[in-house]
């Protein structure tokens, strides 16, 4: 598992829970489906830039906007 996988993770969770989806939800607006959306929360597996473009509409935010401050080093 690649760590930059991780925080894109993590971002889209946290970003899905403040706009108050579920991951059903979320697969429901993006056209993902439920397993794969957790997936990528936990950060198993590479996302495309056309889900990360899926996702960030499903949010209403642009894909900039999705991935703020994801792979920037904190150490």
């Amino acid at each position: 598992m690649h760590k930059i996988n991780k925080q894109i993770g993590q971002r889209v969770r946290r970003l899905r829970q403040e706009k108050g989806f579920t991951q059903e939800g979320l697969a429901e607006t993006t056209g993902l489906h439920r397993a794969h959306v957790g997936a990528i929360e936990r950060g198993e597996v590479d996302v495309s830039v056309v889900t990360l473009q899926r996702i960030g509409h499903g949010l209403h935010m642009s894909v900039a906007a999705l991935l703020k401050g994801v792979g920037v080093s904190h150490g």
